[in-house]
């Protein structure tokens, strides 16, 4: 996509709390660089995870090609011990497999609960790894929603898709590439609930998707021991440039009452949100009982409020 627009991600280097504030209020990501985020930098290998953690059983999913999309679900929900997970995603090829002999691997850690809700808490789930794990000190302990571990086979590339709440993303074990797109570009999108249909960034069908190339990409390359401060509601992509390993911790921004209580995985639209949207939705099937004509214009009536409040 010759004309696709780029914004490299700013890097911040030795991050006072004061520059975090300041960082945190501009609401556009940043990467934080040189934090100390424990002895995990380094010391996460192949071979220590998986002689740490042991054979603890870990849902994942596998794919025979990288660029996953939760949407076609063109992957498969697997369950395996957790140093056979770091063994085959550490690895190009594998004499053990489900799918094919090159499959690819993620996993987004959950709680202890077989149903998945169970909020994830690396404290409580992957204690052995979280004494080498510093959360880092600019949030308030009180307002940490979930810390996730996350960990993904060279080439693997999620879905993009928004979060709810602030988010930050430590990379510990090799490098990412990470795309993130404005809240102010979401028209151009093409989402579907919280996700977009458009799932080849780089070269993406015009013919299906031609709004995209209006969107702005924001880019950078984490390297081991980044931090990237991804805001609520920014829609992001992630692309595993080696054997990755990283942690996700998510707080709430917002005052919890506007939180669902009942999402463990803290990717639900605010109460006031959703029901916003039910109301829309509502709406749009109310005005299907008129002719197109009617229908037509009051949808632009309804447009016009919205865009007197933008």
């Amino acid at each position: 996509m010759g004309d696709k627009k780029i914004i490299p991600i700013p890097v911040y280097n030795d991050v006072s709390f004061e520059l975090f504030n300041e960082i945190h209020s501009r609401r556009s990501p940043a990467i934080l660089r040189g934090l100390n985020i424990g002895s995990c930098l380094g010391k996460w290998t192949a071979e220590y995870l998986s002689q740490i953690v042991g054979n603890k059983p870990v849902k994942i999913h596998v794919s025979e090609t990288g660029q996953m999309n939760f949407l076609t679900k063109n992957f498969q929900y697997k369950t395996m011990p957790f140093d056979q997970l770091i063994k085959r995603s550490s690895s190009n090829q594998h004499e053990d497999y489900f799918l094919t002999n090159t499959e690819v691997y993620y996993l987004r850690a959950l709680g202890t609960d077989s149903r998945g809700r169970e909020v994830a808490n690396m404290e409580n789930h992957y204690p052995e790894l979280y004494q080498d794990f510093q959360i880092p000190q600019f949030l308030e302990a009180s307002s940490i929603f979930s810390s996730v571990l996350r960990v993904a086979s060279k080439g693997v590339q999620l879905w993009t898709h928004y979060d709810v709440m602030d988010n930050l993303l430590v990379q510990v074990t090799g490098k990412k590439r990470a795309v993130l797109y404005s809240p102010e570009d979401i028209s151009y999108l093409y989402l579907e609930g919280d996700k977009s249909q458009v799932v080849d960034i780089d070269n993406p069908n015009l013919e299906r998707f031609p709004e995209f190339v209006k969107a702005t990409a924001h880019e950078c390359i984490m390297e081991p021991g980044d931090i990237l401060f991804i805001p609520a509601l920014w829609f992001h992509n992630m692309t595993s440039l080696n054997f990755s390993v990283a942690v996700n911790v998510f707080w709430r921004n917002l005052s919890p009452d506007v939180y669902d209580k009942k999402d463990p995985y803290g990717n639900k639209d605010p109460l006031p949100a959703s029901k916003a949207l039910e109301m829309v939705e509502s709406a749009l099937k109310h005005l299907s009982l008129l002719p197109d004509e009617y229908q037509r214009f009051y949808k632009r009536r309804i447009v016009s409020r919205v865009q007197k409040n933008l």
